[in-house]
C-alpha cells in the first residue's frame, strides 16, 4: 500500500505502531527502522509512545465513541444480542450524514497540512 504515495510524502510519513505483542517482535522493528528511519512511533522505536496516549484518529475520538453509546445505551443479555445491536448502531450512523460530516471534520482538525 505504502508503494502508492509518491516518494516525498513517505519521506515525510510517520508510522504509530499500535503496541501488539506480535508487532513488537524484532523482524518487525527492524522493518520499521528501515521503512521510517527514526520516523516510528511506538514500543522499543526511536520515539517511544506515551502511556494512554491518544490515537490522533477522529474515529477513535468521535465515530467509536458515538456508536459505543448506541450499542450499550442498555445492559447486553447475549453474544447475539450484542451483534444485532452493533448491526443496528452502525445502520443508524450510515443513515446519518451529519456524523460522517463531524468526522471529517474533526479529521481535518487533526491532521496538519502541508
Amino acid at each position: 500500500m505504502l508503494n502508492d504515495f509518491p516518494t516525498h510524502i513517505r519521506r515525510v510519513m510517520w508510522f504509530q505502531q499500535d503496541g501488539a505483542p506480535a508487532h513488537y517482535v524484532r523482524d518487525v522493528r527492524n522493518y520499521l527502522d528501515i521503512t521510517f528511519p527514526n520516523q516510528w512511533i511506538g514500543r522499543g522505536g526511536p520515539v517511544i509512545s506515551p502511556p494512554c496516549s491518544p490515537d490522533l484518529s477522529c474515529l477513535d475520538f468521535l465515530l467509536w465513541g458515538h456508536l459505543k453509546s448506541l450499542v450499550y445505551e442498555t445492559p447486553i443479555e447475549s453474544a447475539e444480542e450484542l451483534v444485532a445491536r452493533l448491526s443496528a448502531a452502525a445502520g443508524e450512523l450510515r443513515d446519518l450524514p451529519v456524523v460522517s460530516q463531524e468526522v471529517r471534520q474533526s479529521f481535518l482538525h487533526v491532521v496538519p497540512r502541508a
